[in-house]
């Protein structure tokens, strides 16, 4: 098995035949990607599939000077790819006729929000919109935004909505993840795992960890910032080392 720098680096020179080994080498990486989203309701070989459209891009985006193994920079673009596919690919399908009633629902609360200055109840709403309360309800879910993946949640922007999304992943592989999390947060100077404890474990907000440490609460955001750079590296690294070995 040809080597992926040199197989890149034939690829920069315009040899078509280096993208194809490229991606054949590394179809082990993507189908371990891929088990990570069974049972979601697609096919595993069709999830392979989309997965492979994130390789391909990784292939023609690599750059050495990145500064990192080719696997740990096409992981996250398999599982962008992958997780953009079942996203958008209708894994809710929601009618037509769903998402007018949807509509006439959220007219109707913002009628009744001005004349009332209040929310109204489930079978206020539902008396205005003449429609059964169980109608409402799958009118008012259709009727929902739909939020990316990477919107950031609350007031730190390095905390983005996929964090709080399960994969659910059987209990070995939850194992194996909290192992691979609990050495990474081991590499954290004194200080910085002091701060992991106070905000995500003891769940205290930004101000009042930065009172009890002595700083700002500015800089108990750059030292989360730093902090989630050093986890991700970690466990960036340790995921694409074990599909090596």
């Amino acid at each position: 098995m040809a080597d992926n720098n040199v197989l890149i680096s034939k690829l920069k020179e315009g040899d078509k035949g280096a993208l194809e080994e490229l991606v054949r080498s590394n179809m082990g990486l993507v189908r371990s990607v891929a088990l990570r989203f069974r049972d979601r309701g697609t096919e595993y070989e069709d999830l392979v599939q989309i997965g492979s459209i994130g390789l391909l891009r990784a292939a023609r985006s690599f750059d050495f000077s990145y500064g990192c193994m080719f696997s740990t920079y096409a992981v996250p673009l398999i599982i962008g790819e992958i997780r953009r596919f079942l996203r958008d690919d209708g894994m809710i399908k929601i009618s037509r006729t769903l998402k007018s009633k949807g509509a006439l629902a959220m007219r109707e609360r913002e009628k009744f929000l001005n004349t009332y200055t209040r929310e109204p109840t489930v079978n206020e709403l539902a008396d205005a919109c003449r429609m059964e309360k169980e109608e409402l309800v799958l009118a008012l879910e259709a009727a929902s935004p739909v939020h990316s993946l990477s919107e950031a949640v609350g007031e730190d922007q390095n905390a983005s909505l996929e964090n709080f999304i399960a994969d659910n992943e059987n209990p070995l592989d939850t194992l194996t993840d909290n192992i691979a999390l609990h050495e990474a947060l081991a590499k954290l100077s004194p200080f910085q795992q002091k701060i992991v404890d106070l905000r995500y474990f003891k769940e205290l907000s930004q101000q009042k960890t930065g009172q009890i440490l002595g700083i700002t609460q500015v800089k108990v955001s750059r030292e989360e910032k730093k902090i989630m750079q050093t986890l991700r590296s970690e466990l960036d690294c340790r995921f694409c080392d074990n599909q090596q070995k």
